[in-house]
C-alpha cells in the first residue's frame, strides 16, 4: 500500500510526470505565440508583438465606438455634430489625419522600415462628449472621441492637436493589438503558475500567486504601457508639426496636465503613464526633429484649413 501511494505523487510532481509535461507544453505554446507574433514597428524601429489582424482591429474598434456613442446618446453628452466644439475638433482631426501617409513614410524612412499601409482601412471618425472628464482617446481602426473636460486643459487648436495626434498616435502604432498579446501571454503565465502550484497549501498558494502577479503587474505590463505612451508622444508630436500645429505648445500642455488632481500621483514604477517631469524632458528633446516636420510641411504655405 506504501509504494502504491507515493507513487501517484512521483508521477504528479516528478520531471515526468503529467502536470510538467503540461507546464512544458503551456511554456513553448507561449514562447511559439509571443516571439511568433514579433515584427519591427515602423513607426519606432522597435519589436512589437501582436494579437490581432489591422483588420480585426478595425472591427473590435468600429463595435467599442458605436457602443460609446450608444452610451453617451442615452446619458444625452453625445455632442451634435454641427455644434461649434464638435466643429472644430472635426478640423483637428481633419488636418491630422491629412498628414498621416506623409509621417508614416518619413518616419519607416528614419527606421529603415517599409512603410506600413493598414491606415489606409482605418474608418476615421470623431466625436466630442460633454463630460468633465479630461481625456480623450483613438480606438483600433481610427474613431475617435474627446471630452469637453479637456478644452480648458488644452486651452487653444495647438496643444489640442498634440493631444489628439498622441491619440491617434495609439492607433497607428496598433497598440490595442500589442496589449491583446501582452494579455494573452499573461494569462497563459497565470494559468500555468496555478497549475504547477496546484498541490500547494492554499495560503501558500494565494501568497506565491500574489507575489507572481506583482512581479508580472511592475515588470512587465506597467513597462509596457509608459513605453507605449512614449511612442505615442514621438509619433502624435510629428503628426501635430507635419499638420501645422505648434509643436512648442506640448511642453505648456503637460504642465497643465501634470496639476490635475492637485499634481498627486502614484510614482512612475506604478504607473501606466511617464512622470510628467520625464515626459516633458523625452518631449523636449524630441523638438527639434517635430520643428524639421513642421518647416518641411508648413514652410512657405499658409496653414491648412
Amino acid at each position: 500500500m506504501g509504494n502504491r501511494e507515493a507513487g501517484p505523487q512521483r508521477r504528479g510532481f516528478g520531471l515526468g510526470g503529467i502536470r510538467w509535461w503540461i507546464l512544458l507544453l503551456f511554456a513553448g505554446y507561449a514562447a511559439w505565440s509571443w516571439f511568433g507574433s514579433a515584427e519591427t514597428d515602423p513607426y519606432t524601429g522597435e519589436t512589437a508583438h501582436y494579437g490581432a489582424s489591422p483588420e480585426e482591429e478595425v472591427q473590435l474598434g468600429a463595435q467599442a465606438y458605436q457602443q460609446v456613442q450608444s452610451d453617451a446618446a442615452a446619458q444625452g453628452a453625445l455632442m451634435p455634430a454641427d455644434s461649434q466644439v464638435s466643429q472644430q475638433i472635426r478640423q483637428i482631426a481633419s488636418r491630422l489625419v491629412s498628414r498621416v501617409p506623409q509621417v508614416t513614410n518619413d518616419l519607416a524612412a528614419m527606421t529603415q522600415q517599409q512603410a506600413p499601409t493598414g491606415y489606409q482601412g482605418f474608418q476615421w471618425d470623431v466625436s466630442v462628449i460633454q463630460s468633465e472628464e479630461a481625456n480623450a482617446f483613438c480606438l483600433p481602426g481610427g474613431k475617435m472621441a474627446v471630452y469637453t473636460g479637456l478644452l480648458p486643459i488644452a486651452e487653444n487648436e495647438n496643444a489640442m492637436a498634440v493631444v489628439m495626434g498622441h491619440e491617434i498616435a495609439h492607433a497607428l502604432l496598433r497598440h490595442g493589438s500589442q496589449r491583446m498579446a501582452q494579455q494573452k501571454l499573461v494569462q497563459m503565465g497565470q494559468m500555468a503558475a496555478g497549475m504547477a502550484l496546484g498541490g500547494m497549501d492554499p495560503q501558500q498558494q494565494q501568497a506565491v500567486m500574489a507575489a507572481l502577479g506583482a512581479g508580472a503587474q511592475y515588470g512587465f505590463i506597467l513597462p509596457y504601457g509608459r513605453n507605449h505612451e512614449t511612442q505615442a508622444d514621438k509619433v502624435g508630436l510629428m503628426l501635430a508639426a507635419a499638420a501645422c500645429y505648434d509643436p512648442r505648445e506640448a511642453i505648456p500642455l503637460w504642465e497643465r496636465m501634470s496639476q490635475l488632481g492637485g499634481g498627486s500621483r502614484p510614482p512612475e514604477f506604478a504607473s501606466t503613464h511617464p512622470d510628467p517631469a520625464n515626459r516633458i524632458q523625452t518631449l523636449q528633446s524630441l523638438m527639434p526633429t517635430a520643428e524639421a516636420f513642421r518647416t518641411k510641411y508648413c514652410a512657405g504655405q499658409p496653414p491648412l484649413k
